[in-house]
């Protein structure tokens, strides 16, 4: 087993591909064949597996995340940061805080149009922290 961590400083809320910052974690591991974790350990923060090649596809999900929960919703009570704070923890429990994804040839095994995203929920740039472990 191993583990590290990599750090990400976001611009706000949007998609951030950490694709080759995840990939560069394993190659430490010397890893053929196994499991890479990754775990996002924020509340206000989520990771996804998504499309790699038009980054339309990011944007219209901010979009539907947007319309699903909005900012500022008037049955949220926890604001202590502000309109986004609650509207942020909200999209982070309906998306992932972890991903697993297979390691083969020492190489992570995405698909062609995959690519790993750190999705940041707030408006306001932040450092994130990604835990990666690496099982094989």
């Amino acid at each position: 087993m191993f583990g590290t961590e990599i750090r990400i400083a976001t611009r706000g809320r949007g998609t951030y591909d950490v694709t080759a910052e995840v990939a560069r974690a394993i190659e430490g591991a010397g890893v053929d064949t196994g499991l890479c974790h990754i775990f996002n350990s924020h509340t206000s923060a989520s990771l996804m597996l998504c499309e790699n090649a038009d980054p339309d596809v990011r944007r219209d999900l901010d979009t539907f995340m947007g319309d699903l929960v909005p900012d500022g919703d008037p049955r949220f009570v926890h604001t202590a940061e502000g309109p986004d704070d609650m509207a942020a923890h909200v999209r982070s429990v309906l998306t992932h805080s972890e991903l697993t994804i297979p390691i083969r040839r020492g190489r992570l095994a995405l698909g062609t149009w995959q690519g790993i995203y750190l999705w940041e929920h707030r408006l306001r740039p932040h450092e994130r922290r990604l835990l990666i472990t690496v099982y094989g």
